[in-house]
């Protein structure tokens, strides 16, 4: 070990950028950790989830944040007592570039304890390695400080994530969730997008070839609504670029994030998802929160502990995968929407109504969200909860990049129609319809017809979907087959108020975005 004196925080002692077979070696020595068959890690963690209530933004001025915020005061308290405690810490520092694009990377630091060594080796994993030499005088733009074993008295489960925005720091206290981690780098990244004029999308990225042509997908959606499984989804053999964040830029420029994927693994099925799979179970992977037996026998299906598993894997694992500077513009944009009532397996949007559906974010909640989400119907602007400014920003940032970068935006439900799973009338959208929708939008091979009720438009013809399914593309044929019209029209009549209601919540969101649900 030996101490730096670069960092912004003064540890005991700090092992800086180990290597695999180090960080591997201090993993080993966490009690909490367990070798898995395939021969990777696989850590039970305390915090199983992404902690949003104690999640605060550091600022004197609330009119910039649309989420709860500390003052700068009570900030600097929280800063001064976590400088104390890594006084007395071993530290581990991972060094590395968001983004691989030389005009747009950027350069991030992690500094974690010791005993978390499995969060610096995700991390490590997901951060763009820097070439030879860059080490040397690397200066971080966006840091994270990281101190799992330090409570935050009188927070929320006396846990605490403090963005400090202005000076491109996060620090968190008393979870060992990695998502902390992960998170905290790319919503200080979010600011810096947006105030290049792009926009951060909680988006997955892929490439989907159409005859001599490649396509381009971003495919938006909160986490358990199926964005990972269609980015990885091989349509036309195509290729998966990005898992999470991606920047939207003028021009329709896409860039990436991350150089590995932070992948639920509740449900994995080689069947349904095989590049998935076959990443999760290489012995480079790391395993969070997966049920596993005393022999090292892994279960995907068992949820005794959480259904929020995890495995962070490179897109090196993946077969397929391509580099995003093979991308030139993005052409079509998928909101992803995991909802049980009345939104078809697809629908067509206006660009006005691509910003309004953007905005709603609407998806029923899961375990990703924590206790508090699970099985809620949520609204999340943009899907993104990591936008740390006001949230109506984003609805406006992609009405403005549609009017002058044009691209296809399609609204997915990769829920049910009809009602919930306990409803004998509904349907499930399963994967290979979705997977059917995805290949038709890539070959433009859908017919079309306007939907009366909602304005958008829905299909009246996808190939290679099941006829005995063609009812989920419109939800209303479903409702009038089963003799449910006065629900429907109850259920339409609820939506379109809803609706209206959570628009009025976001101060400086132009009035036409509001008025397209309506």
């Amino acid at each position: 070990m030996s101490t730096v004196h670069d960092l912004p925080v003064h540890p005991r002692s700090v092992i800086r950028n180990p290597s695999f077979e180090e960080l591997r070696g201090l993993i080993a020595k966490m009690p909490n950790a367990r070798l898995s068959e395939f021969r990777n890690y696989n850590v039970e963690t305390r915090v199983l989830s992404r902690s949003k209530a104690s999640t605060f933004v550091v600022t004197d001025d609330p009119t910039t944040q649309s989420d709860q915020i500390l003052s700068r005061e009570e900030g600097a308290k929280w800063a001064r007592l976590q400088d104390e405690y890594v006084r007395n810490q071993d530290m581990i520092v991972i060094e590395g570039y968001i983004g691989n694009d030389p005009a747009f990377r950027v350069p991030a630091r992690l500094i974690i304890e010791v005993r978390n060594a499995n969060i610096a080796a995700m991390q490590k994993a997901l951060y763009f390695d820097p070439a030879p030499g860059e080490l040397k005088n690397f200066q971080p733009k966006l840091q994270v400080i990281y101190t799992p074993n330090l409570p935050a008295p009188g927070k929320p489960n006396d846990r605490l994530i403090a963005v400090y925005l202005d000076q491109g720091i996060t620090r968190v206290f008393n979870s060992d969730y990695f998502g902390e981690s992960k998170k905290g780098g790319l919503r200080m990244w979010n600011k810096m997008v947006y105030e290049r004029g792009g926009l951060p999308m909680h988006a997955g990225a892929k490439i989907v070839p159409v005859g001599k042509e490649e396509r381009t997908m971003l495919i938006v959606g909160l986490s358990g609504t199926g964005k990972t499984t269609t980015t990885f989804t091989r349509q036309n053999d195509s290729m998966p670029v990005q898992d999470d964040f991606v920047a939207l830029m003028p021009g329709g420029k896409v860039y990436a994030t991350e150089n590995g994927c932070f992948a639920k693994t509740y449900g994995l099925d080689p069947k349904f998802e095989p590049a998935i799979y076959r990443a999760v179970t290489k012995a480079d992977a790391y395993l969070e929160n997966v049920y596993q037996d005393p022999h090292g026998k892994v279960d995907f299906f068992n949820e005794t502990y959480t259904q929020n598993g995890r495995a962070v894997f490179r897109m090196a694992s993946v077969e397929g995968a391509a580099d995003a500077s093979r991308i030139r513009k993005a052409d079509f944009l998928l909101i992803l929407n995991r909802n049980d009532n009345l939104i078809p397996a697809v629908a067509r949007l206006s660009p006005t109504q691509a910003a309004a559906y953007f905005m709603l974010g609407e998806t029923r909640g899961t375990s990703a969200g924590g206790a508090d989400e699970a099985g809620k119907f949520l609204r999340v602007p943009g899907t993104n909860p990591f936008f740390p400014m006001l949230h109506a920003n984003q609805g406006n940032r992609l009405w403005e990049l549609l009017q002058h970068s044009p691209m296809q935006v399609f609204l997915l439900n990769t829920g049910r129609v009809g009602g919930g799973d306990q409803h004998t009338g509904s349907k499930k959208v399963k994967i290979p319809h979705s997977s059917a929708v995805v290949k038709a939008i890539a070959e433009g091979t859908i017919r079309w017809t306007t939907d009366p009720d909602f304005g958008y438009e829905v299909a009246t013809h996808v190939p290679d979907f099941p006829e005995a399914d063609l009812d989920i593309l419109q939800p209303r044929l479903l409702y009038e087959g089963q003799e449910r019209m006065d629900e429907y029209r109850e259920l339409v009549k609820k939506i379109k108020a809803d609706r209206a209601a959570y628009m009025q919540r976001w101060a400086g969101l132009r009035p036409e975005i509001a008025a397209a649900i309506r």
